[in-house]
């Protein structure tokens, strides 16, 4: 519940975002990130005081997952800002159950669950309708190749959002608390993400309407949200809370086609449809475990 939660509030961001125009999409994903996780690390700093012997006997682990987090949200506002709020955020979380299942299998050799496998062909199908159910209309052949961009981006954001998610479970399994282990990663981030803003951060506070969208993007889909997705990742592997995140681009493409004004075609519903019963199959227990045998050559 704690993810689902999280998951709608990250599903405003694309759509806040759009209503400052004149701010850089690095700067709202630098300032929005590295403030989230300067409040995480004030909110923890107990706990991070107790485990941080901890998460440093894992260095490897724990860059891997601050680098990622650091990259997320630049790639990801860009993905939105240049392939539209619904497709950028389709891309990005709807990869990253695909790249947390790859991190899952190869390095920390779990099986796949049939019911994973099943419900992320479902999603993927949903996606690529979602995304092709976009009315393309208007659009030129600039703007066409800046969605191709964007894409491209979208799939760098869901690599990297599957990284730190892989990498904040990793750390949790080790004994780490939930709020250390997130708050950890995004502190670290957060030195990276922060100075960047002296050359990309100008308009942030130019007008009232960005210094809401600023402070609110930082303060309730960053902070809040990832508090409850890290306490969500104490029940779940990485792999399927990832998954269960499909919800955020359904939030998103609604806002975006209802606050926006973005349009989608029939087939684009259809994609919402199947991306709905992705996630019901997610909340499904399943009577006995079957695994699906992926063998590595």
């Amino acid at each position: 519940m704690a993810i689902i939660v999280a998951s709608f509030l990250w599903g405003t961001t694309g759509t806040a975002a759009s209503y400052s125009p004149d701010v850089s999409s690095l700067a709202i994903g630098a300032f929005s990130m590295g403030i989230g996780g300067v409040l995480l690390v004030i909110t923890a700093r107990k706990k991070l005081l107790i485990d941080y012997k901890l998460m440093l006997e894992q260095p490897k682990i724990f860059l891997l997952g601050a680098a990622s987090v650091a990259i997320y949200p630049l790639a990801f506002y860009t993905s939105m800002r240049l392939s539209g709020v619904a497709i950028g955020t389709v891309v990005s979380i709807a990869t990253a159950p695909f790249f947390a299942g790859i991190l899952e299998r190869l390095i920390s050799k779990k099986d796949i669950s049939l019911q994973w496998m099943l419900s992320f062909v479902i999603g993927a199908i949903g996606i690529a309708l979602l995304t092709l159910g976009k009315d393309q209309s208007n659009n030129n052949a600039y703007s066409i190749n800046q969605q191709g961009l964007g894409i491209i981006l979208g799939c760098i954001a869901g690599l990297t959002y599957a990284g730190y998610s892989w990498a904040a479970r990793c750390l949790i399994e080790s004994g780490v608390h939930s709020t250390s282990s997130m708050s950890g990663l995004f502190g670290c981030a957060a030195l990276l993400l922060l100075p960047s803003l002296w050359f990309t951060g100008d308009n942030l506070f130019s007008s009232s309407s960005n210094a809401f969208v600023s402070l609110y993007m930082a303060i309730i889909p960053m902070f809040l949200g990832y508090l409850l997705f890290g306490f969500g990742l104490n029940y779940i592997d990485a792999s399927k809370a990832t998954l269960i995140t499909l919800i955020e681009p359904l939030v998103a493409t609604v806002l975006a086609i209802v606050i926006i004004g973005e349009k989608f075609k029939v087939i684009g519903w259809a994609g919402v449809a199947l991306v709905s019963l992705c996630l019901l199959m997610q909340t499904i227990k399943p009577q006995k475990k079957l695994r699906l045998a992926v063998k590595t050559m």
